[in-house]
């Protein structure tokens, strides 16, 4: 009797597909990656039990670091040219003689400015490495009004007229009260007496009363 013989089959598997896949789904996060913008000042804020996120868009905030540094700051990633319109009222109003570059080089370079009005000026002129060299001082607010604090606001205010702003306040587990209050007292003297404290999330702590209410509410849920 004859014997069969069965073909061999080759054992080596095609990767080609798997490479593909591979470099598409890398492409994909690369593109889709949103990097965090650099910060002016490293702020360890306390912690919360909140859950509402920070807006990224349509909102002023205020930041202050440990030494008492405050920094002023406008998210209107969807609305970059609000920025330029704030630098343009404060060249005018404060006469401080920039020009169309320079305030556009803080529309696009200065994501907060923290310094006196006066050395804007000398700041914008640099070149961007010598930028990033600079220690900002922070914006004066050293008086009962909020200091110069009160006309970034302001300025901020006035363009950003129309849409639903958010006012934010970031401040350091270190900072000292009185600068938190000559924030405040900017605010204030703009008519802003609703804003959200920018805080670190982390989980409710067991058998508290959010932690109660949390359950309950998953339960009416089910």
């Amino acid at each position: 009797m004859p014997s069969v013989k069965i073909p061999k089959k080759s054992t080596d598997v095609d990767m080609t597909p798997f490479v593909d896949v591979a470099f598409l789904i890398l492409t994909f996060f690369i593109m889709a990656t949103k990097f965090k913008p650099p910060e002016a000042a490293e702020i360890t804020t306390p912690n919360s039990v909140s859950t509402e996120l920070l807006p990224d868009n349509d909102a002023i905030l205020v930041s202050v670091d440990s030494a008492g540094r405050v920094f002023f700051e406008m998210l209107v990633q969807a609305s970059p040219q609000l920025k330029y319109d704030v630098i343009s009222n404060m060249n005018t109003t404060r006469n401080l003689g920039l020009t169309q570059e320079e305030m556009t080089k803080f529309k696009n370079k200065v994501p907060a400015v923290g310094m006196p009005i006066a050395q804007l000026k000398s700041y914008l002129s640099m070149n961007e490495e010598e930028m990033k060299r600079v220690k900002m001082p922070g914006i004066p607010v050293n008086d009962s009004l909020g200091g110069e604090l009160y006309f970034w606001i302001r300025d901020a205010i006035s363009v950003m007229a129309g849409k639903k702003t958010n006012y934010l306040i970031k401040g350091d587990n270190n900072t000292k009260y009185p600068i938190f209050d000559q924030v405040l007292n900017a605010f204030k003297k703009n008519d802003i007496y609703k804003f959200n404290l920018v805080t670190t999330p982390e989980g409710v702590p067991a058998n508290t009363d959010r932690d109660r209410l949390n359950k309950a509410i998953l339960s009416q849920r089910k």
